[in-house]
């Protein structure tokens, strides 16, 4: 178990991403994937009011719902953390206080709960001054329908706005979590976001802990006709020479260790500093018990060394200047 950030909420090193419910699995599979992952001990999901509009038929919510009946049906609500996001839809762009209120009652409304454990602003929106968004953020917190509040996708001058904003006036909430893409093949969080949020006590929650599956190793003998790949998602990882050494790193360290590449991967990013715990999303029972192995696994010295060396990304300035 890990904390968010300067909370108090005491959350499992993987936390269980709800992307895929209602877009890439229904509600039955869904529901396999969850029961299986707190069966393992698992307490942290993730979602997003977001997920997942883009498919045809779906108006956005469809993952909070499931989610939402799943604790319903389970009658789990206070053994789980859960955590969404509050996002600029278009049904209701930008991220507007009075949107964001609106948003709030739609988040509990779908997941069938009266508070929210930790809410994320999803994006950022320049059409709206902060100062209202963060402000809306902490009228859910002060309301009581939510416990923190967090960010996403933002930069480290961003996260530095927001968290010492929010510190420097009496009865705002504290933002103890920023989500955003961070793995072996995409280390650019860790040249001003992770110095950041380590400095401000702000929880780092990387998405897209695999590359976009990259990670896993299925991309080495070419882009399988079935994989999100071959649909566009993400090109530049699987075809980048780069990657292609890191992938090939993490696939021996793997052998060595008699495990698999997802473990591998995701036991070395939970370990990163920052991180309170990588978010993941599994379509399969499989894929889920793949990843949950990461939980027991402690990387060796020398593995770690080498996976920090193929995969580091370039200084630049200012940090090569002393």
């Amino acid at each position: 178990m890990t904390t968010i950030g300067s909370s108090d909420l005491d959350v499992s090193r993987l936390c269980l991403g709800g992307n895929v419910f209602g877009w890439t699995i229904d509600e039955d599979a869904s529901f396999e994937v969850l029961d299986a992952y707190v069966a393992a001990g698992g307490n942290f999901i993730d979602t997003a009011d977001s997920y997942f509009w883009r498919k045809p038929g779906n108006s956005g919510g469809e993952s909070e719902t499931i989610i939402g009946n799943w604790m319903a049906a389970r009658g789990n609500r206070d053994d789980v953390v859960i955590a969404t996001k509050v996002s600029s839809l278009p049904s209701k762009p930008g991220l507007s206080a009075a949107n964001i209120a609106e948003a709030a009652e739609d988040c509990l409304r779908r997941l069938r709960t009266d508070y929210l454990d930790l809410w994320y602003v999803h994006t950022v929106d320049d059409t709206v001054p902060f100062e209202e968004t963060l402000g809306a953020l902490d009228h859910a917190v002060t309301s009581g329908r939510v416990r923190y509040a967090g960010v996403s996708n933002y930069c480290g001058w961003r996260i530095g706005r927001a968290a010492t904003w929010q510190q420097a006036g009496p009865g705002r909430a504290p933002i103890v979590a920023n989500q955003v893409r961070y793995s072996l093949v995409d280390r650019g969080i860790e040249r001003e976001v992770v110095p950041a949020c380590t400095e401000l006590g702000v929880g780092i929650f990387p998405w897209s802990p695999l590359g976009g599956g990259v990670l896993t190793g299925k991309y080495r003998g070419g882009i399988p006709s079935d994989s999100r790949a071959a649909t566009g998602h993400r090109p530049d990882l699987v075809a980048g020479d780069s990657a292609a050494g890191v992938v090939e790193a993490v696939a021996t360290a793997a052998e060595g260790l008699a495990t698999s590449p997802v473990a591998v991967a995701l036991a070395w990013l939970r370990d990163r500093p920052g991180v309170s715990a990588p978010i993941l999303g599994a379509r399969t029972l499989g894929q889920l018990t793949g990843a949950l192995a990461s939980e027991t696994l402690e990387l060796p010295r020398e593995i770690l060394a080498a996976l920090d060396d193929v995969s580091a990304p370039p200084v630049g300035y200012p940090e090569d200047v002393h």
